[in-house]
């Protein structure tokens, strides 16, 4: 049996899962994190990014193409 099945879906995602999300690299991600285009957190020692900071991020760059 898969231990995520029927799980709740994830609030904070890794860098990694993060980056997947958005179809780009785990450079890209954290150049994104550095320079604040992304929200990050940190638990203990670990960099975590909230999924509603990938639907604002996302949202930021579709206002600004609009624009455009």
């Amino acid at each position: 049996m898969d231990a995520t099945a029927g799980s709740a879906p994830r609030t904070l995602l890794t860098v990694e899962a993060a980056a997947e999300q958005l179809s780009i690299g785990r450079t890209t991600m954290y150049a994104l994190i550095k320079s604040g285009d992304v929200l990050s957190v940190r638990v203990g020692n670990l960099r975590r990014v909230p999924v509603e900071a990938l639907a604002a991020y996302v949202q930021q760059l579709t206002t600004v193409q609009l624009a455009a």
